[in-house]
């Protein structure tokens, strides 16, 4: 083979090459922009759903709708906020901990006292069997926030029982309630610090 001919059949090569990729490129560009309002749809709902297991009682707006962001303690926190003829009444959003396994992402709501409503896990690699347990399918534990706030029990007190708090441990897997308790408590934390912006009541 010359080398004319090796350069005509590299050069066909390469622009069949492009040819295949542009091709590939528009084809999920079509299917993302077939999929994507699906998947925002489908997101939507498991987003809703998470907010109505910690949200107990009734609000009369669209909680996607009715946001808030601010600065919290693992960057901006997107806070949705439960109002009822107009006045918030609860708000809910996101804490994360540092588990055994890595990054646990709870949901927490609070009323407008400062009083734990529900506190649910949403994401988690913690050992199934033990650190598990914060799953409500698995164990009562997780419930045991509701009704909590930082008056009760105390600051000092808000941790596992190993820690001298009023929080059970799971034997053989401290780390992983340990660090859904200091989670909780920075929530609160966080609710306390901005509790006048929070509620659109800056004098507070």
């Amino acid at each position: 083979m010359n080398l004319a001919s090796l350069r005509n059949k590299l050069g066909y090569q390469g622009a069949l090459l492009a040819l295949t990729v542009l091709i590939t490129s528009a084809a999920l560009a079509v299917a993302s922009r077939a999929t994507g309002p699906a998947i925002a749809a489908a997101e939507a709902r498991d987003l809703q759903q998470s907010l109505s297991q910690v949200l107990p009682g009734t609000h009369d707006n669209d909680l996607l709708a009715d946001t808030l962001t601010l600065p919290g303690p693992d960057g901006d926190l997107t806070v949705y906020r439960a109002r009822r003829e107009g006045k918030i009444e609860a708000l809910v959003f996101q804490v994360v901990g540092n588990g055994y396994a890595g990054r646990i992402v709870c949901l927490m709501s609070v009323d407008r006292d400062g009083k734990i409503l529900g506190v649910r896990v949403l994401k988690h690699a913690e050992t199934p069997g033990l650190g598990d347990k914060i799953e409500p399918a698995k164990a009562d534990w997780i419930h045991a926030f509701a009704g909590k706030f930082l008056g009760d029990p105390t600051p000092d007190k808000f941790a596992v029982k190993k820690d001298g708090g009023v929080f059970d441990q799971f034997a053989g897997a401290t780390i992983t309630p340990r660090a859904v308790v200091k989670a909780v408590k920075g929530g609160l934390e966080f609710y306390a610090r901005e509790k006048g912006k929070l509620l659109d009541e800056p004098g507070e």
